[in-house]
C-alpha cells in the first residue's frame, strides 16, 4: 500500500506580517508542522505497519521546509518529496492542489492521500477537497478515526450534529481533524537516519508545470481589516431553515 501525507509548515505565533501583496511574511519565525497534519502522519505510519507499504511525505514550500520533513523521516516516515522553487510562492489553494497533483502523478500515485483538515494559517481547508477533486477520487473530510477493511476505508466524520460513519473504495483521500491521532516522538535511530537521509526536491519544469504560484492564482486579496471586539451572535440553524433562509434570499 502506497500512502501518501500531504504536510505544510506554520508559524508558530499569532503574531504574523503581511507583506505587500498580501502574503503571509514567514521569515524570522519559527515554523512547525501544521498540528492536523500531524494526525494525518501518525494514522499513515499506524497503516503502514498493520497493513505493510511505503509512506511518503510531501510539502510545497521553501527550502526550510526540509527541517520539518526530516522530522518526519524521524519519525518513521521512508520518503520525503519537497517541492520548491521560487515560482512555487504566493499559490492559492486552487493551485496548490494543481501543484500536489502533478506531483502524485510525477511520483507514480497513491492507493491513500492523507492530510490535515485545515493548516492554521489559513483555515480554509480547501487543499484537500480540491486535490481528491482534481484527482476524481472520493474524499472524506474531517475525521477523528479510519480503519482499512481489506479494499476499503470505513471513517468516522465529525459534524455539528454529531458524527457520521462512512465507507468508500481505494484510492481515496483522507483529511483528519487536530490531534485525533496523537503523533509519536521520533527514535534516536531514527533520528539518526533522516539527518542524512536523501530528500527529492522537485520543481515546476519537474512536474510539467508552466505557470504556478501567485501569478497563476485567480484569488486575490486586496484589502485586510482587524476582527471587531466581541463576538457576533448566532444561531443554530436546522438544514431545512437553512435551506429556506437562502431561498428567501434568492428571492429578494
Amino acid at each position: 500500500m502506497r500512502i501518501l501525507v500531504c504536510l505544510k509548515q506554520v508559524p508558530d505565533t499569532t503574531e504574523v506580517k503581511l507583506s505587500a501583496d498580501f502574503t503571509l511574511q514567514r521569515d524570522y519565525i519559527a515554523q512547525i508542522m501544521n498540528p492536523a497534519d500531524e494526525s494525518a502522519l501518525e494514522l499513515a505510519l499506524q497503516w503502514r505497519a498493520a497493513h505493510q507499504g511505503h509512506v511518503t511525505v510531501l510539502t510545497m514550500g521553501p527550502k526550510r521546509s526540509e527541517s520539518m520533513l526530516r522530522e518526519a523521516l524521524a519519525r518513521g516516515a521512508d520518503q520525503a518529496v519537497l517541492l520548491s522553487d521560487p515560482a512555487f510562492a504566493g499559490a492559492d489553494t486552487l493551485v496548490t492542489a494543481q501543484c500536489i497533483q502533478a506531483a502524485v502523478h510525477y511520483l507514480g500515485g497513491f492507493d491513500l492521500i492523507l492530510c490535515g483538515k485545515r493548516a492554521v494559517d489559513g483555515e480554509t481547508g480547501q487543499v484537500g477537497p480540491l486535490l481528491g477533486s482534481f484527482m476524481d477520487i472520493p474524499c472524506l473530510v474531517n475525521l477523528t478515526r479510519a480503519e482499512i477493511r481489506k479494499n476499503a476505508v470505513r471513517a468516522w466524520q465529525l459534524t455539528e450534529q454529531g458524527q457520521i460513519l462512512w465507507e468508500t473504495s481505494l484510492p481515496a483521500l483522507l483529511t483528519l481533524c487536530e490531534w485525533s491521532y496523537p503523533l509519536r516522538l521520533p527514535s534516536i535511530l531514527g533520528l539518526r537516519k533522516a539527518k542524512n537521509a536523501p530528500l527529492q526536491v522537485l520543481t515546476p519544469h519537474d512536474l510539467g508545470i508552466a505557470s504556478c504560484g501567485l501569478k497563476a492564482s485567480p484569488t486575490r486579496v486586496i484589502h485586510v481589516d482587524a476582527s471587531p471586539a466581541g463576538v457576533r451572535p448566532c444561531r443554530m440553524l436546522s438544514p431545512e431553515e437553512g435551506l429556506e433562509k437562502i431561498l428567501e434570499g434568492a428571492k429578494k
